[in-house]
This record gives C-alpha cells, sequence and structure tokens, in this order.
C-alpha cells in the first residue's frame, strides 16, 4: 500500500509525525500513537414503496493517545494542520500525567507488523458508483418481498456504504495505513393476517466493494425476509422452566459473543472485572469446544487487516479444546501480560481511544449433526434467532429474547414459539454444552457491538446443544 498516498491525504510527513509524538511524550510518557481517519458515508433509505431519502457524511480528523504507566491520555482534532495537532498532543500529555499509576508497563517494544494481501481486496469502488445507480436495488429487493409473499404489507429498505482511510504512527516509529470498504444492507417487512401483524428482518454486511450488490444476494435476503411467516403466525408461547437448549447454527452466535467473548477480553481481565480473570489455562469447558476471535476472513464485516492501533489482522483461539487459551488483548493488556497484542484494539473513529474488542468470534465444529442434537432432546426447546440480549460481565450472567424457535419433543420439532427468554451464566453454560453441531455458520448481519463506543464485528456458530438453560414462558 503506497504510505504517500496515505500521507498526502492528510497533509503531513514523516518528520512531522515524528515530531508530534516527541511533543506528545514531551512532559514524560511512555508512549504515544496518532490516528488519522478520512471516511464517507453514503445511504438510501427505501419507505412506503419510494426511495425517500438519502445522506452523505464525511468524518476527519487524528486522535492522538499518551500512556503512562497505566494511564491514559487522549485528545483528538478534527483538523490537521500542526498548530492544531500539537495542541492536541499537548492535551494528551496533561491527562496521561494527571492521577496516580498503579503499574509500570514497558511499551516501548514495537510489534510484529508484516504486510500481507489484505482481508477485503475490492473490485468495484463504492466511490465508482453514483448513490442514484443503487435506487433500482432497493425496489427490485421490495418487488421480490412482496411477490414471494401476499400477507405483505410494508417494506422498509436501506443501503449504505462507507470508505474509510486510515493512517497510524506510533513513538515507536510504526507506521502503518489502511483503506476500509464497508457496505450494508438491510430489509424489514410486515406481514398481516386476519388483523394480526408479525415482521422479518434480513441483513448482510461485508467488507468489500460495490460487487456485493447482486441478484443472488437479493434473491437470497428476500427468501429469508419470507422465511418462516407461517410459524410466526402459528406460534405460542409455552411453559418456562429449566430445561436442554438446541442453538441454531448462526445467528444464535450472539449468545457467544455476548455471554462469553466480552468475559474473554483483556481490559475485564486485568481489571478483575472478569469471572475469566486469572484463568489461562485452565479447563473451563468439554474437550471439543474451542471458541475463536477471527480478523482474517476475506470480506467478513469484523475483519481488520490492521487493528487500530495498527497490529496485523489474525485469529485468536480464546478457547481451545476446552482450556482457555488466550484473552482479546490491545496493546495496553498485552504489555501488562508482558505478550503481544491479538490485534483487538479497535476503536469507533479517531474521537475515541482503541480498546480490547472482539472481531469475528465463533465456535469452531463439533461431529454432531443438527438432527441428531435435536433427537436426543426429549423436552427441550430449539432457538435460532435472538435479539436484546443482556449479560453482566463480572457474574456471566445474561438474558436473551428469542424471536424464533420451537418446542423440541421426544426428538422431534413441534410447535413454534414465540416470546420467550434464554437466562443463563456463561461460564456455566459452556461447561453445559454437550454437543456441538458440525454444521458452523457466520452469520453475515449488520451486527454491531457497543463498549462505550460502536464498532462493527459478526459472529458465527455451530448448532450446540446446552444441557440445562432457563425457559422464560407461561408459568
Amino acid at each position: 500500500m503506497n504510505r504517500q498516498y496515505f500521507l498526502d491525504r492528510f497533509h503531513v510527513t514523516v518528520p512531522q509525525l515524528e515530531l508530534l509524538t516527541g511533543t506528545a511524550l514531551s512532559q514524560g510518557g511512555d508512549y504515544a500513537d496518532l490516528y488519522f481517519e478520512y471516511s464517507t458515508y453514503k445511504d438510501l433509505l427505501l419507505r412506503d414503496n419510494e426511495v425517500s431519502s438519502g445522506s452523505f457524511h464525511i468524518d476527519y480528523g487524528v486522535g492522538i493517545r499518551v500512556l503512562k504507566e497505566d494511564r491514559t491520555g487522549y485528545a483528538y482534532s478534527e483538523n490537521t494542520e500542526m498548530p492544531a495537532m500539537t495542541s492536541a498532543a499537548k492535551a494528551a500529555a496533561q491527562i496521561a500525567l494527571s492521577g496516580s499509576g498503579k503499574a509500570a508497563v514497558q511499551y516501548g517494544k514495537p510489534a510484529s507488523i508484516k504486510p500481507h494481501a489484505g482481508f477485503y481486496p475490492v473490485e468495484k469502488a463504492w466511490r465508482d458508483s453514483s448513490m442514484s445507480g443503487f435506487i433500482p436495488v432497493l425496489k427490485k429487493l421490495e418487488q421480490l418481498i412482496y411477490a414471494k409473499e401476499r400477507r405483505t404489507v410494508k417494506v422498509v429498505a436501506r443501503l449504505s456504504w462507507s470508505e474509510s482511510e486510515i493512517l497510524m504512527f506510533n513513538s515507536s516509529g510504526e507506521l502503518t495505513c489502511d483503506s476500509r470498504p464497508m457496505g450494508s444492507l438491510v430489509v424489514s417487512a410486515v406481514f398481516s393476517e386476519n388483523g394480526k401483524n408479525e415482521n422479518k428482518t434480513s441483513s448482510r454486511s461485508f467488507r468489500m466493494g460495490a460487487e456485493m450488490i447482486t441478484d443472488a444476494l437479493l434473491e437470497e435476503m428476500s427468501d429469508e425476509a419470507v422465511s418462516g411467516i407461517d410459524a410466526r403466525f402459528r406460534a405460542i408461547r409455552p411453559k418456562g422452566g429449566k430445561m436442554p437448549v438446541v442453538m441454531g447454527a448462526g445467528a444464535s452466535g450472539i449468545l457467544l459473543h455476548e455471554a462469553m467473548g466480552h468475559s474473554f477480553e483483556a481490559d475485564f481481565n486485568r481489571k478483575g472485572q472478569s469471572v475469566f480473570a486469572g484463568m489461562i489455562g485452565r479447563k473451563i469447558c468439554s474437550e471439543p469446544i474451542s471458541i475463536v476471535d477471527d480478523g482474517t476472513i476475506a470480506g467478513n464485516r469484523g475483519s481488520c487487516n490492521y487493528d487500530d492501533e495498527g497490529i496485523r489482522g489474525q485469529k485468536t483461539y480464546m478457547v481451545r479444546d476446552g482450556v482457555l487459551n488466550s484473552y482479546l488483548h490491545d496493546r495496553i493488556s498485552a504489555a501488562w501480560y508482558g505478550l503481544e497484542p491479538t490485534g483487538n484494539g479497535r476503536r469507533e473513529s479517531f474521537r475515541f481511544n482503541p480498546i480490547p474488542r472482539m472481531r469475528a468470534t465463533y465456535m469452531e465444529n463439533g461431529n454432531a449433526s443438527r438432527e441428531d442434537l435435536i433427537a436426543s432432546v426429549k423436552k427441550g426447546i430449539y432457538v435460532d434467532e435472538f435479539s436484546n440480549g443482556q449479560v453482566k460481565i463480572g457474574e456471566g450472567d445474561f438474558t436473551f429474547y428469542v424471536k424464533s424457535g420451537f418446542l423440541i419433543e421426544n426428538g422431534v420439532l413441534t410447535a413454534p414459539v414465540k416470546d420467550i427468554n434464554i437466562i443463563g451464566n456463561g461460564p456455566q453454560a459452556l461447561m453445559d454444552i454437550v454437543g456441538v453441531g458440525n454444521d458452523l455458520k457466520i452469520d453475515n448481519g449488520t451486527w454491531t457491538c457497543g463498549k462505550d463506543q460502536s464498532v462493527p464485528v459478526s459472529c458465527g456458530i455451530p448448532s450446540v446443544l446446552v444441557r440445562n438453560l432457563t425457559v422464560g414462558g407461561n408459568q
């Protein structure tokens, strides 16, 4: 990647970057880094049978971070002229020196940064397409849904895309550049039958160019938007209680992300806030289970050529064969533990400092089939779509609302269910997984993780059987 292009984009030179990091460290800081961002965002919205709105936004600026012992100073500027950046560097330095540090941490060691081919090659840049050229895409998606399901009464569709150019430099002399595309398509449909309404949403998001928009994608999403509507209208609220739960492949991975993945993020662990703090090398679930956080899946929404600290994208086994293998590290936690960063230092934009965040989080395949897992359950629940989850990181307790699923009776899926909650504890649920399917699916929806700031992620899971979870339904 041509670094001169990025230097020109932000109107800076390497000597100026060196001067800025020197200013940031001039009051005694241990480490400093700069994060430059130029992002363009566009979207189109179809509502009430017409494309009724569109928007265009540019975000531009630099964030400057200073680390002193275990303290962080952060400031940003929307202006990349030297006087404005120098002022921000001085502010970050002052913030880092405020308060008292608890530990001396060595940040000076350069990270292992190696160039690679890239995890999001672009065939057709978004900037080369006009907004009006995408209007027929939204109209066709709407028409497909109306044609496939006669009970459709409303369709809302949004296409959004962005391109971000990133330049990073730090006091170790590392200069890293990245160009990041993102395209997202979301459609929601409302269906009506005998005065009763149901709704369904389908979404796709990829780090790729406009080549993601194909007729095959529109067919796939329209099929997904209308599938299972008969079951939605027939669904019941079952009797609640403790019972086995089979989680379907794909979107059920959000439970893995929320109830378990956050507890593996290193900032929670180094501060002793996670239930998994101090448990590296210990068995936390059965041997067949391996849980991965992966930044290397081509075109995936959560993938990173480099994270937001300039660390090369990589694949990290959090759990390997039932043993807690690694936390998810940014530079701060890696230095604190004396390890290499895992490429999980991420931020929402230049206005935010990086913290440990997930990328694409999933469980690897086991040996069972989905049908075998269901057949092994005498009385339980099969669930395949979640929303509105809540998790307590320290205790690991979680609650998730189930949007769709089925009763399992004598090893067979019977009545569709809705309006139920799945309640449990992350570490205990891991221990209670007694079967892992061979049907891993990465869900390519528009997943966004909020942890004081928002970043794009994805998740996935094969079908899994959890021996005992609480299902909140009728008494």
